[in-house]
């Protein structure tokens, strides 16, 4: 790659690592709480048939299929033109709090038609300001620094910051819903506050993106919607990275979206959802420099096949709630933290040196965005289809929904589906991964991996 299409390999200031780091705090909010909570809004609190609920929750972040590839295609020509994707950034940042905070925010007194109307606008709204923010974000790490060990630090980082957010917005989600007074208020108090927070680690990233004038920007390449598609066709690498990361993030969000009725249902205590997040969470976080040092020694690929088996083996022993509940279900899904960690920060940091390796191929030309663009609108589905998938079982095996008056005993047909929801569809979507990244190849990460450290 050319010197005016990424800088020289040097290291990371301090502050380009924390501000790169917090933008976490909204990806990681926005891509957690939607998916713990907006389902269990819908049928528990509004009343809407689970069948319904499943559209509701799924068909918004579809329009992302769409919606990302073309932002990407056009933060690239932005940042030909200016130097910079800053614009994209700050728009998002301001916009989403508003529209995260309408999706929660449905009157008293609305029935569930309307109630699901007006959720599936809003939550249309505040996907789209997520993606003018999410896709150039995960363009930048290509552009701070083309060093592959560096990209690991950068996204070290990234993802221990990842971490604290899961569990700020998922345990402290669910209690500012209760500080709130629960139900419909309850929900209103905590799009609020949590939108904000979003809106604030957001606009801190946006302050790092980097500055070049345009004249340094190599130009190349067209800047459309079908140029960014074509990404996907002349990368392999590419397309086996982002496959294995389509089926991660479906398998997560399947997890994540099945965490509260499990609480509520399996483990009896709708507040155990919170004592999940921390038993996923806090080893996530602790062991991220174990996974930094595996890359030195392993390389990324070997290092996230690791990490995808542990989630794995995770998912297949939470298929034990069928026989009985106890603590260790904690122990459990502190397994599966570990592996999530190491899934979120291998899986984004190998996306850096695909750009590159693809770049230098091509001369040079700037098409992180068009990779970007592609990458999140994949991974968006996939955390989409998790509450859908689990909408689609719970509506197979017989749950019944009901408003935040009501309390309905539900069948234990139903129970053992929200068990098969939490565990073995999960795993059966890792191990789809696994060969997945079985299949990956990169030269750079033969190259680096033989070297070890720099």
């Amino acid at each position: 790659m050319t010197s005016t299409s990424a800088p020289p390999a040097t290291r990371l200031s301090p502050a380009t690592i924390r501000g790169y780091a917090l933008g976490s705090v909204g990806t990681g909010g926005f891509s957690t709480l939607p998916g713990l909570v907006l389902a269990y809004y819908l049928t528990d609190t509004l009343g809407v048939a689970a069948a319904v609920a499943t559209f509701v929750v799924f068909a918004p972040k579809a329009l992302d299929v769409v919606l990302n590839p073309a932002i990407g295609a056009l933060s690239d020509s932005w940042a030909r033109r200016t130097g910079s994707r800053q614009l994209f950034l700050r728009v998002g940042a301001a916009l989403l709090p508003v529209f995260f905070a309408l999706t929660f925010a449905v009157p008293d007194g609305v029935d569930a038609t309307i109630g699901a109307v007006w959720v599936g606008l809003a939550f249309v709204a505040s996907a789209m300001a997520f993606s003018l923010f999410q896709v150039p974000y995960i363009a930048m790490p290509a552009e701070l620094t083309d060093d592959y060990h560096e990209r690991a630090r950068l996204m070290a980082w990234r993802v221990a910051v990842l971490g604290v957010a899961i569990l700020l917005f998922g345990a402290g989600g669910p209690q500012l819903r209760e500080l709130g007074g629960g139900g419909r208020w309850g929900y209103l108090v905590m799009g609020v506050v949590a939108g904000a927070v979003l809106g604030l680690g957001m606009f801190a990233a946006s302050r790092i993106a980097p500055r070049r004038p345009p004249s340094e920007v190599t130009a190349g390449g067209e800047a459309s919607f079908a140029a960014s598609l074509r990404v996907v066709r002349s990368s392999r690498p590419f397309r086996m990275l982002v496959t294995a990361s389509a089926l991660q993030a479906f398998a997560t969000g399947t997890m994540l979206a099945s965490a509260q009725y499990a609480a509520t249902y399996v483990l009896g205590n709708e507040d155990s959802v919170s004592f999940l997040f921390a038993a996923l969470v806090g080893p996530a976080v602790a062991v991220m420099p174990l996974w930094s040092r595996l890359v030195r020694s392993w390389g990324k690929r070997r290092a996230y096949l690791l990490a995808s088996s542990l989630f794995l083996a995770a998912g297949v022993a939470l298929l034990g709630l069928l026989a009985g509940t106890g603590g260790w279900v904690y122990g459990v899904v502190a397994v599966a933290g570990v592996g999530y960690a190491g899934m979120q920060m291998l899986g984004m940091s190998m996306l850096p040196d695909v750009i590159s390796d693809h770049e230098r191929r091509e001369g040079g030309a700037v098409r992180a965005g068009a990779f970007s663009g592609v990458w999140t609108a994949v991974e968006t589905i996939g955390l989409a289809l998790g509450p859908a998938l689990v909408l689609a079982i719970l509506a197979i095996t017989g749950f019944v929904s009901s408003t935040d008056d009501a309390e309905v005993a539900q069948s234990q047909t139903a129970i053992d589906g929200i068990v098969v929801a939490i565990s073995a569809a999960p795993a059966i979507l890792t191990a789809l991964s696994i060969v997945a990244l079985y299949r990956y190849r990169l030269e750079a990460e033969t190259a680096h991996a033989q070297n070890g450290s720099h």
